[in-house]
């Protein structure tokens, strides 16, 4: 048939990628990495009282690839700040 890359659409091989699109990569990979330890480290470490919703739901989601999205809302609304 005709060429591979057609029948492959958008994904593209690491080896086919430029340097600034591997570097993005690898950039968006550890914030995410540092996200999900962060949140973590606070899951463990902060009382049920001070946390939206249950720490169990709020450790699944930090598993689940989110691109972040997850951290960022748990930082955002699923913490209670002490008045």
């Amino acid at each position: 048939m005709g060429s591979d890359s057609g029948s492959r659409g958008l994904r593209k091989r690491w080896n086919e990628l430029s340097s600034g699109q591997r570097k993005v990569i690898v950039v968006a990979g550890v914030f995410e990495a540092f996200a999900k330890v962060a949140m973590l480290r606070d899951l463990r470490r902060r009382p049920s009282e001070q946390i939206r919703g249950p720490k169990l739901l709020w450790a699944a989601t930090a598993l689940v690839n989110s691109a972040g999205l997850a951290q960022v809302g748990y930082f955002v609304i699923g913490r209670r700040h002490p008045s």
